[in-house]
C-alpha cells in the first residue's frame, strides 16, 4: 500500500511539474514593438528604442511587413520600463505566440521577412557645426528619437574622420561651392555675408584657394567613404548638388560672384556623367541669380496643388529585395510631399541602375532613390522637411511631438537601421 501511495505521489508531482513548465511556456519572454497605424502611439521613438536596444548588444528582428515593419525583441530588464518612459507602445508575447509570427513570416505565400539587427550603427551628420538640430530633418528626428550622432564638416572628412563611422546624412550642403544659389535673394543680407566669409576662411585654411576646389575635396573623400562600404543618405540641395560638384571635377562652373573669376564658357559639354551616383544627362542652371542648380531637379516643374500632392512608396520582395523593403517600411504607402531648394528628381536623368522607392507618377517625379556605389550604399530623398510643406529660410522649427507617426520621417530612421542588419541576410 506505501509502495502504491509512494507511485502515485511521483505521477502527480510529475504532472504539477509538467503544468509549471507548460505555464512557464506561455509566458510572455518576447516584446513586439507594432508600427502599424492602429497599435502604435509614437513611431518614430519606436526607431530609438530599437536603437537603444541595439546598444545594450541585444539583437532585434525587424519584421519586414509585417504589422508596419514591427520589432521583435527578447524581453530583458528595463526594455518594458524603457518603453514607458518614451512613449511607445509594446506587447508582451509568449515563446509559442513568436514562434508562430515567425513560421508565419517565413512562408514563401506571404511577402514578409524577418531580418536580424546586430549592432547600432556609428551615426555621423554632416554639417556646419553652428547650424541648431532644428536646421535639418535628419538632425531634428534623430534629436527627437533619442539616437546619438556626432556633427562633422570639413575637417573632419578631409582628416579620414568618416571612417569611424557607419552611415553618413548630408546636410543641406552646397558642394558646388555656389553657396547654395541663394545669391539672386539674399546676397545683401548679414548671414549670407557671414556664411560666405566663413566658408571662404575655411577653404583658405585647409589649402585652397576656392571654396569650390575644397568642396570638390569634400565630395571625393565622401564618395570614397561609400565606394568603401560607407553608408550615405541625403536630403534636398546635397543630393544634386553633391552629383553635381563630383560631374564637374576640373572644370569651373562657378560665376565670378562665387570663386573671383569667370566660369568655363563651354562647361557643359565638359560634364563627366560617369562619375555620378545617381543622375546623368542633366543641364546646369547658368544664371547665378536662379535658385536652382540644373534640370535634375522639379521643383519649378511640378505644379502639384498642396491638397494633391502626395507620393507612392514602391512594394518590393520582402524575401529577394529586403534592403528596398527595409528602407520603405511604413504604416501607410501614401506619403504626403514636401517642398525643399530640391524637392523632387526627373524620372529621364536618373541612371537606370538607380533604384526608385518613392514616386508620383502622375507628375512624372521621384521622390525617393537608392543605389549601390562599390562596396556601399546611398538614398536620396527629395525636399526639406516632410512635416514641413514650404520651409522657407527664417520659418519656424517643426516640433515634433505633434508629427510623432509621421510616414515622411519613418523613411529617414529605415535608413538609419539599415545599417544594422545582418550582412549575410542583404540582398541585392
Amino acid at each position: 500500500m506505501l509502495a502504491l501511495t509512494s507511485y502515485f505521489n511521483r505521477k502527480q508531482c510529475f504532472f504539477f511539474l509538467f503544468l509549471i513548465f507548460s505555464t512557464l511556456k506561455s509566458f510572455a519572454s518576447y516584446v513586439l514593438i507594432p508600427m502599424d497605424a492602429e497599435h502604435q502611439q509614437n513611431h518614430l521613438k519606436a526607431y530609438g528604442i530599437t536603437y537603444w536596444v541595439l546598444e545594450q548588444d541585444v539583437k532585434v528582428k525587424w519584421l519586414l511587413n509585417y504589422r508596419g515593419g514591427a520589432f521583435l525583441i527578447p524581453d530583458f530588464d528595463d526594455l518594458q520600463k524603457e518603453c514607458k518612459i518614451r512613449g511607445v507602445s509594446y506587447e508582451l508575447i509568449s515563446d509559442s505566440k513568436t514562434e508562430e509570427i515567425l513560421k508565419g513570416i517565413s512562408s514563401p505565400a506571404v511577402n514578409q521577412e524577418s531580418i536580424v539587427l546586430e549592432k547600432a550603427p556609428k551615426v555621423a551628420v554632416y554639417s556646419p557645426k553652428g547650424n541648431q538640430p532644428w536646421d535639418d530633418a535628419v538632425t531634428m528626428v534623430l534629436t527627437y528619437a533619442e539616437i546619438p550622432y556626432d556633427v562633422i564638416y570639413d575637417e573632419e572628412v578631409l582628416n579620414n574622420g568618416l571612417l569611424l563611422y557607419d552611415w553618413l546624412h548630408l546636410h543641406h550642403e552646397d558642394f558646388t561651392g555656389q553657396y547654395g544659389k541663394f545669391y539672386g535673394a539674399f546676397r545683401a543680407t548679414p548671414w549670407y555675408i557671414e556664411q560666405k566669409k566663413e566658408a571662404e576662411a575655411l577653404a583658405s585654411k585647409l589649402g585652397y584657394n576656392k571654396v569650390s576646389e575644397e568642396k570638390l575635396a569634400v565630395a571625393l573623400a565622401i564618395r570614397d567613404y561609400v565606394v568603401g562600404g560607407g553608408f550615405m543618405f541625403a536630403m534636398c540641395s546635397a543630393t544634386d548638388s553633391f552629383d553635381i560638384a563630383l560631374s564637374a571635377e576640373g572644370v569651373d562652373i562657378c560665376e565670378a560672384m562665387f570663386d573671383g573669376d569667370p566660369s568655363d564658357p563651354s562647361y557643359q559639354r565638359k560634364i563627366d556623367y560617369n562619375k555620378t551616383f545617381a543622375f546623368t544627362n542633366f543641364t546646369l542652371e547658368r544664371n547665378p541669380l536662379a535658385y536652382e542648380f540644373s534640370s535634375i531637379d522639379m521643383t519649378s516643374k511640378r505644379h502639384v496643388p498642396f491638397e494633391r500632392d502626395y507620393f507612392t512608396l514602391m512594394d518590393f520582395s520582402a524575401k529577394w529585395d529586403p534592403i528596398p523593403t527595409m528602407l520603405c517600411q511604413n504604416h501607410t504607402s501614401l506619403v504626403k510631399g514636401f517642398m525643399g531648394q530640391t524637392t523632387s528628381y526627373k524620372r529621364d536623368e536618373i541612371k537606370p541602375i538607380v533604384l526608385v522607392m518613392g514616386e508620383n507618377k502622375t507628375n512624372g517625379e521621384a521622390r525617393y532613390i537608392h543605389g549601390i556605389k562599390g562596396k556601399g550604399f546611398f538614398t536620396f530623398y527629395g525636399g526639406h522637411d516632410p512635416e514641413d510643406y514650404r520651409h522657407r529660410v527664417g520659418d519656424p522649427k517643426t516640433e515634433l511631438e505633434l508629427h510623432p507617426n509621421s510616414p515622411g520621417y519613418r523613411l529617414i530612421l529605415n535608413n538609419i537601421l539599415f545599417p544594422a542588419a545582418k550582412k549575410k541576410e542583404q540582398k541585392t
